[in-house]
């Protein structure tokens, strides 16, 4: 008996820059064309780590590339985002990160003071996030192809007991959670280009999310329904696929969503919604009503998330849309980020 080949719906020309954004793109490259033949029958909802079964153990795996531009920026690197983004993926996920696996892709003629550089970055990021580097694989192009180092990472980790999340858990009434300001790293990004004439005293958020994870599921893990961290398409588009993962809508407030002055005023003047900028340090939970207070006062304990705070809540209608209430008192639908706003970012 053969099998039906898989259903493709990607059906754009080419790829541009827009597919690596996070956006509708990116979803439209990775449902429409890697999904149906790489994933098969599978109906999971795609995330950013998966769970396995490995003969009775259950694990978490999850991988991602870091293409970003400068190399180094405030607040961080390539090397320490590499170790941090992956981390991350692997928190939101439910699971504490053990070990994982790199690949560097060099460009020839880079200096080797940057390499050593990056290779101490990362190294530094590991110890304080708890996770080892296993191993690894380097690749050198010729002038020209790499724009100076590319950076791939694989990471497996251990489920953390107690957390048990899933988009379809999400209930209407449930809290909606964001662990600090946001907008700093794309932003932070886009300033380091040098390419626009505005100075802002900002630095990327970039760091380990998992001992917030960890905190919340000492504290409130039978009330932790989804996490997601942020980064790409900004706490809109990952909003965006919970409402439409669930098919109940969001609905949050302008005023409630911690922004630094210097990212809401670079917004302001490039013409950006600040809900679409990438973090690289933040993370969004639903959480049950009952375990709210006991979920922000274990953020609000750890070292960094004293600015944890309440955004929103899950509802009914809109289902499957995200709707702002502005700092003016109206209402907006925000949509997944469309098109490529911004420079590489991680």
């Amino acid at each position: 008996m053969t099998t039906a080949p898989p259903k493709i719906r990607f059906r754009d020309p080419q790829v541009d820059m827009a597919h690596g954004a996070g956006g509708k793109a990116s979803r439209r490259l990775v449902e429409g064309l890697f999904a149906p033949i790489l994933c098969g029958s599978s109906t999971e909802p795609l995330g950013d780590a998966a769970h396995i079964d490995i003969s009775g153990t259950r694990i978490a795996i999850t991988t991602d590339a870091f293409v970003v531009h400068p190399l180094v920026f405030p607040g961080g690197s390539i090397g320490e985002l590499a170790v941090n983004g992956t981390v991350n993926d692997l928190a939101v996920s439910g699971a504490r990160a053990v070990a994982l696996v790199c690949s560097y892709v060099l460009e020839a003629g880079l200096p080797s003071d940057i390499l050593e550089a990056e290779v101490r970055a990362m190294a530094a990021a590991a110890q304080r996030a708890g996770v080892i580097i296993a191993g690894g694989d380097t690749k050198v192009v010729e002038h020209g192809k790499a724009d100076r180092m590319y950076i791939t990472t694989a990471g497996i980790g251990s489920l953390i007991p107690g957390l048990q999340m899933s988009a379809a858990s999400v209930r209407p009434g449930d809290k909606i959670i964001l662990s600090g300001p946001i907008g700093d790293h794309g932003i932070t990004i886009l300033l380091a280009r040098g390419e626009l004439d505005l100075e802002a005293d900002l630095r990327s958020d970039t760091r380990s999310v998992l001992p917030f994870v960890e905190e919340l599921a000492a504290k409130a893990a039978s009330g932790v329904r989804w996490m997601r961290d942020p980064t790409r398409g900004g706490i809109a588009t990952s909003l965006n696929e919970l409402a439409r993962d669930c098919a109940f809508g969001m609905q949050i407030s302008e005023d409630l969503i911690p922004i630094h002055d210097a990212v809401r005023g670079a917004c302001e003047l490039l013409g950006l919604d600040s809900l679409h900028i990438a973090n690289e340090g933040q993370f969004l939970a639903v959480i049950a009503p009952e375990n709210l207070n006991a979920a922000l006062d274990a953020l609000h304990k750890t070292p960094g998330g004293q600015e944890a705070v309440m955004i929103g809540e899950v509802t009914e209608q809109p289902a499957g849309s995200v709707l702002v209430t502005t700092r003016y008192g109206g209402t907006r639908i925000v949509d997944m980020l469309v098109g490529d706003p911004l420079p590489r970012i991680c």
